[in-house]
């Protein structure tokens, strides 16, 4: 069974507000085994529970910067690219969705902070300045990470040591528990986290859907769409159990 997983996208306002997503996103899904679907950032916190119900994994996909004001964490920074609000809001609803509904999730960039952020993490809201003397992680660089042995990123990737491709300024100070950080740049900076207790639910401060081709990185939307795969049968399962059951009371 092929999953459904879904992805979030960009908010382009103005006179004609449209949802703008990278097709890379997209073709990483894909070659790893699921059918993606674009969603776009609309709707209420039902909308959302019956989008969660109906999808088999997700992908929250790079994005702007968080308007921390808007979310109680202090002053936006002069340096950020605001996500309009709408955005900010629906992806917040969603993230908090998926990790309340089991549903497997990863998290790019932008996505990874959101995970962090929906359950009581902390940002650094401009590396360069918060974090001054450090390494670029801006403009596509490419950096090593190192990741937790033991630890869900590391069983995944099969490696303890990557090379990735970053395309930030901002990054997670801290998480909270059950959210837990699996791998560090060189310098200590959080370059990705999991939640203990999830099917799947990891995310990565780096660009996946970017490293090159055959990468090891392959792996994380591999594992994604294995567990949505799971995810999906389950639900079959269930839904004809529940529709047997139904036949023989009717009957």
């Amino acid at each position: 069974m092929r999953p459904l997983i879904a992805i979030n996208g960009l908010l382009a306002t103005g006179e004609k507000p449209r949802l703008e997503l990278a097709t890379r996103y997209a073709d990483a899904v894909l070659k790893a085994g699921g059918i993606p679907v674009a969603i776009p950032p609309c709707g209420g916190p039902g909308d959302v529970e019956r989008l969660v119900e109906r999808v088999d994994g997700v992908v929250l996909s790079g994005g702007d910067d968080f308007d921390t004001a808007r979310l109680g964490l202090g002053p936006v920074h002069a340096s950020a690219t605001l996500t309009p609000a709408a955005k900010q809001d629906f992806d917040f609803l969603l993230a908090r969705a998926v990790v309340r509904g089991g549903v497997p999730v990863l998290g790019i960039c932008y996505g990874m902070q959101l995970l962090g952020l929906a359950e009581g993490g902390r940002i650094l809201q401009h590396i360069p300045e918060e974090w001054s003397g450090r390494q670029e992680h801006r403009g596509g660089v490419v950096h090593a990470v190192s990741v937790l042995e033991g630890s869900k990123l590391a069983r995944i990737l099969r490696e303890v040591r990557v090379d990735v491709v970053s395309r930030h300024h901002q990054a997670l100070a801290s998480v909270a528990v059950p959210w837990r950080i699996t791998a560090r740049d060189d310098e200590g900076l959080v370059e990705a986290i999991e939640r203990d207790g999830h099917p799947y639910a990891i995310g990565v401060q780096w660009h996946p859907e970017l490293a090159a081709e055959g990468s090891v990185q392959d792996r994380l939307f591999q594992g994604l769409v294995g567990a949505a795969s799971i995810a999906a049968t389950q639900r079959a399962l269930s839904e004809r159990s529940s529709w047997s059951g139904g036949n023989a009371s009717y009957a």
